[in-house]
């Protein structure tokens, strides 16, 4: 006998569901908060030059782009997955959240790009259309003559536009001034593919957010931990300790160890295990298990913890992180810092024993001595161990 499912499954098409919006509808429906994010996806992980190949890749890609993926929300469904606003990840209250959203399930990265010019986001003020050179380019220096910026370009407003193409560029060529915003229609007027699907429940969003967003590999325990914090617990380890967390370690400089998308997430999670085992563990002495190195970190743990016990070692964890990357910059140390090792051991010590001006000596010796190639695991559970002998 044939099984109901297989009947079932002909019965409806998915494909049958995609549309085609343009990049300005589309921004106008991020603007309108009718399409935002479940709290399970991930931070923005999207540097200045993959935003430079979109957009260069919308201006003169012979193919389109790849489709989005989204869910749309029905009311009469029981609400379980909290939703995210887009850039901000402000959580929007369950009575805001309107019938018939859209909730991105793949497509994060590109949308925001597009809404970032869209608003003029800070973050893109380096981002400019070189016109000599005919490409979108990253600058360092104020705009030339000859370079708009994007969030001049395809801002939501023309006139925001032409006002800077007349006060700033000083253009006056009738065709240059034409040519933008020729430039300016087509980008905003580009399609892209939606793939809609219909009142899914939080475990077949997240089936399908494993595949489409790693290219049909599963993603890492981690960011799914991260996604469990925030479909369960309404946590948003993102916002309240991924980006705080990045957001130090770029304004010392080091964000040049901080950049595959692999270790963004997982240095993070590393740094808790200090204060993770000081909450949940009778200590009597600090476990060799719980050092703060990505290969230890505590994913079964961490996805039972209450609110306010996540809420305190993801506190104190930056509070330690902060004081680390300060002791580097008093004590002529940013230069020892090549790889994050540092910053963790270090954090990871000053959740367990402070900073009191006495170890300080030692602990300045201990960053100028230590040597972290070719150590295996264990090693380097070691080397954490002693280091809090010190």
């Amino acid at each position: 006998m044939i099984s109901d499912k297989l009947q079932e499954a002909t019965s409806y098409d998915p494909t049958k569901q995609s549309q085609s919006r343009t990049i300005s509808q589309l921004n106008e429906e991020i603007e309108r908060k009718k399409i935002s994010l479940p709290i399970y996806q991930r931070d923005l992980s999207w540097t200045l030059q993959k935003a430079v190949d979109l957009f260069d890749y919308q201006l003169y890609g012979k193919a389109p782009v790849a489709p989005l993926s989204l869910n749309r929300i029905s009311l009469d469904d029981d609400f379980s997955v909290t939703q995210v606003e887009v850039i901000t990840r402000q959580i929007i209250k369950e009575d805001d959240v309107k019938e018939g959203q859209l909730s991105i399930i793949d497509g994060q990265q590109r949308l925001t790009t597009n809404y970032k010019a869209y608003i003029d986001d800070p973050s893109f003020a380096n981002i400019v259309l070189d016109i000599k050179k005919g490409q979108f380019r990253i600058i360092k220096n104020t705009p030339n003559k000859f370079q708009i910026p994007v969030g001049k370009l395809l801002n939501k407003s023309q006139e925001y536009m032409m006002r800077y193409i007349q006060d700033v560029m000083k253009m006056a060529s009738f065709s240059e001034v034409t040519t933008l915003i020729a430039i300016r229609t087509k980008m905003l007027q580009y399609s892209y593919t939606l793939h809609i699907a219909n009142e899914m429940n939080e475990t077949e969003q997240i089936e399908w957010f494993e595949v489409l967003n790693n290219a049909g590999s599963k993603v890492s325990a981690l960011q799914m931990t991260f996604a469990k914090l925030g479909s369960k617990q309404n946590f948003d380890i993102y916002a309240r300790y991924g980006e705080p967390f990045k957001k130090l370690i770029e304004d010392f400089d080091l964000n040049n160890l901080f950049s595959p998308y692999t270790t963004n997430v997982s240095y993070p999670v590393a740094l808790l295990n200090p204060e993770l085992e000081l909450l949940t563990v009778d200590y009597t002495g600090h476990k060799n298990n719980y050092a703060p190195i990505p290969s230890d970190t505590k994913e079964k743990l961490l996805i039972n913890l209450s609110i306010d016990d996540l809420d305190k070692i993801t506190s104190n964890s930056l509070k330690s992180l902060d004081k680390a990357l300060h002791f580097f910059e008093d004590y002529g140390l940013a230069g020892k810092i090549t790889r994050m090792d540092y910053i963790l051991y270090v954090s990871g010590y000053i959740s367990f024993k402070g900073l009191e001006n006495e170890k300080i000596p030692k602990l300045i010796d201990w960053v100028k001595e230590v040597e972290f190639s070719n150590l295996d695991n264990t090693k380097r559970r070691i080397l954490f161990t002693e280091l809090l002998e010190i």
